[in-house]
């Protein structure tokens, strides 16, 4: 299989990667990360990263690996609520954060994918993310400037891949991946079947155009909150 698969990730990686690089991540808690991907970085041991993702996963897993490994300067997320070593180092001034609504940072990941460089939106007028912004009226209601992201690189992970980097995602597991793919200047994807041939073009939900990268996935798909019913008997 030629194209853009290669079979070690660290090494695709460790090519590109430098210390203080922007970076965005697909995935929303632990549903859709790349995890063999985000090993690959905390091996890599680039530091001063700027990462750009719906959340830094949970201690241990996920962008907490990042966490632990004292690798993260700076975050942009919009939930951050799983991982207490996260808390830790914002509380002490070691790690700087942005807040992002939700659906503002999906559209400003979308932006920089599209080329955009800005928007304006109401979502947050009035509030400290507002902070330092432009703000201008449109049909006498303020909305706030905001940046689209452009990212050094981008790590997602996808339900099938060509090598040609053609993505097609599963489920709750699409979430921030297509705009993390599609705001990166340098893409790497995982992919938990890599097929020969290529994707049915219908079904391509990441055309391989914005893909540089393709590896396979591991097969770890962590549950971020376990919930269970008690046992009824019979």
């Amino acid at each position: 299989m030629a194209g853009k698969y290669r079979q070690d990730a660290a090494e695709a990686l460790a090519e590109i990667v430098r210390d203080g690089m922007t970076i965005a991540v697909g995935g929303f808690g632990l549903s859709g990360i790349p995890s063999r991907l985000i090993t690959a970085l905390r091996d890599s041991g680039a530091r001063e990263l700027t990462i750009v993702s719906n959340n830094m996963g949970v201690d241990g897993k996920g962008l907490g690996l990042l966490i632990e490994n004292r690798q993260v300067a700076k975050v942009l997320a919009s939930y951050v609520g799983e991982n207490k070593l996260f808390a830790q180092q914002f509380l002490s001034g070691d790690l700087e954060v942005e807040f992002v609504p939700q659906g503002t940072l999906a559209e400003r990941l979308r932006a920089g994918g599209a080329g955009i460089p800005a928007f304006y939106t109401p979502t947050g007028v009035g509030t400290p993310v507002a902070e330092g912004k432009p703000v201008r009226e449109f049909d006498g209601k303020p909305a706030i400037l905001e940046r689209g992201i452009v990212a050094d690189i981008a790590l997602v992970r996808a339900h099938q891949a060509d090598a040609e980097g053609n993505l097609r995602y599963r489920m709750t597991a699409r979430n921030f991946n297509p705009l993390a793919a599609a705001a990166g200047r340098f893409t790497l994807a995982e992919a938990e079947q890599v097929i020969e041939g290529y994707l049915d073009p219908s079904l391509v939900d990441t055309p391989g155009i914005f893909v540089q990268r393709v590896v396979d996935a591991d097969e770890t798909k962590d549950i971020e909150q376990r919930t269970v019913r008690v046992r009824q008997e019979a």
